[in-house]
């Protein structure tokens, strides 16, 4: 009898041992694997220098491994991630949760910003002989202005010497050309990071206007006498363009034709390839701006004047105004252009106008004004340009008057299809408004 019980004893032990483990076995085949939680956010932005909190949300996630992977690649393994962009452009960000039961997975879009790219900048004379000028930046997303940003993002870099005036700036194979005149320098930075990387030295001898890109390796200088090849590799000077002399200052590139304004000879048509001349518009005051069929337009006299850049026939349209270049102080013409519409400012002698005028294939457009600002204010500079990312009409006004009046700026952002204005940024100091820069 008390072998048997011990038999029994024992195979009851064994068959209660092996429903645990069977109950065991059971239980794992049954953990439930992590699901994506709800409708997310996966879509963002950041600028770099900027980071960004990633808090994916799954059910049934505790226990669970995590992977995260930026464009394929391992960077983390915590159920969050800090992302600090390395570089500009679109990023797929993934992460994978996964427990015995299964896995889940979400696959962020964030575009990043270069620092100075989702914005435009805006170029400042500066005071002369007091300060230089410098370059702001109007970002988008925070819809303010930020001041200074060529000093504070190079500190060890300047735009001396003091009596130099910084006239002009463009952004060619993404390259930020800021261009000074009076002695001071040109300089290249990268047109996202606004990091320096090459420069013409300040000379007593300069006295620069404006730059155009001809192609990746050459570009051309316009200055107060003729126009300066340079390597745009290299950033050296190459040379001037012969039979062309005097104060040169915009130039625009359309097709095989390179547009400019010169003071003795009006516009200057080059072949852009030969930098041979192959036609000259006599009389013409302001000059460059381009419409969506390629078409090119300068004015002069009370004329606005039509361009065919392959052709290079005109036609002439009666402004009803006189169109008052910038030859005297020079600054970058104050015309401009939309897809399908010219924008003319009515300036004084001496600049200083508050009319803006349009015009879109209807002469009865230019017999009233598109903008008319407040008797207040002037524009200073060339004072207005198209914003094509926006659809608006970017205009820099100062106070009218002199002295302390031209510490009173203001920025103006109009409706370029309505003339309507949409915002008004006002900012003290004496910065003497030059050209925006868009990333167009």
């Amino acid at each position: 009898m008390k072998l048997k019980f011990s038999f029994l004893n024992r195979l009851f032990f064994l068959v209660f041992a092996v429903s645990i483990v069977g109950c065991s076995n059971d239980d794992a085949v049954f953990i439930n694997p992590p699901s994506v939680e709800g409708a997310q956010q996966l879509l963002d932005t950041i600028t770099m220098g900027e980071s960004l909190l990633l808090s994916p949300k799954f059910s049934n996630a505790k226990n669970s491994m995590f992977e995260w992977k930026v464009d394929g690649e391992l960077v983390g393994n915590d159920s969050t991630l800090v992302y600090i962009p390395e570089a500009r452009g679109t990023h797929q960000i993934s992460v994978l949760a996964k427990n015995e039961g299964g896995e889940a997975s979400l696959t962020y879009d964030i575009h990043t910003w270069g620092a100075f790219e989702n914005g435009f900048y805006l170029i400042n004379e500066g005071w002369f002989g007091r300060g230089t000028g410098t370059v702001g930046f109007y970002r988008y997303d925070t819809q303010t202005l930020e001041d200074s940003v060529f000093v504070k993002t190079n500190p060890t870099k300047d735009l001396l010497p003091l009596n130099s005036t910084l006239g002009f700036g463009a952004i060619h194979n993404q390259k930020l050309y800021l261009v000074s005149k009076v002695g001071g320098p040109v300089v290249v930075s990268d047109a996202y990071s606004l990091k320096e990387e090459q420069r013409i030295p300040a000379s007593s001898g300069n006295n620069w206007r404006a730059f155009v890109g001809v192609s990746d390796t050459q570009g051309l200088l316009s200055s107060s006498n003729g126009i300066y090849k340079v390597n745009l590799e290299t950033l050296v000077l190459e040379g001037t363009l012969p039979g062309i002399e005097g104060q040169i200052g915009d130039m625009m590139k359309v097709g095989e034709h390179i547009f400019v304004l010169s003071q003795r000879e009006g516009v200057i048509v080059l072949n852009a390839a030969t930098y041979e001349v192959e036609k000259r518009i006599p009389d013409m005051a302001l000059g460059f701006a381009i419409t969506e069929d390629h078409t090119v337009w300068a004015a002069g006299g009370t004329s606005l004047v039509k361009i065919n850049p392959s052709t290079l026939e005109t036609k002439t349209i009666d402004l009803g105004f006189k169109a008052n270049s910038s030859w005297g102080a020079w600054h970058p013409s104050s015309i401009t252009a939309s897809a399908n519409t010219v924008f003319i400012a009515k300036n004084g002698s001496f600049g200083g106008g508050n009319e803006i005028y349009s015009y879109s294939n209807d002469p009865s457009s230019l017999q009233t004004p598109f903008i008319k600002l407040p008797e207040t204010e002037v524009l200073y500079g060339p004072g207005l340009a198209f914003n094509q990312a926006k659809g608006q009409l970017v205009v820099r006004t100062v106070r009218d008057g002199w002295g302390e009046n031209f510490s009173y700026n203001k920025l103006h952002f109009y409706n370029a299809n309505s003339g309507v204005l949409e915002k008004t940024v006002a900012y003290d100091g004496y910065y003497f408004p030059a050209s925006p820069v868009f990333h167009n």
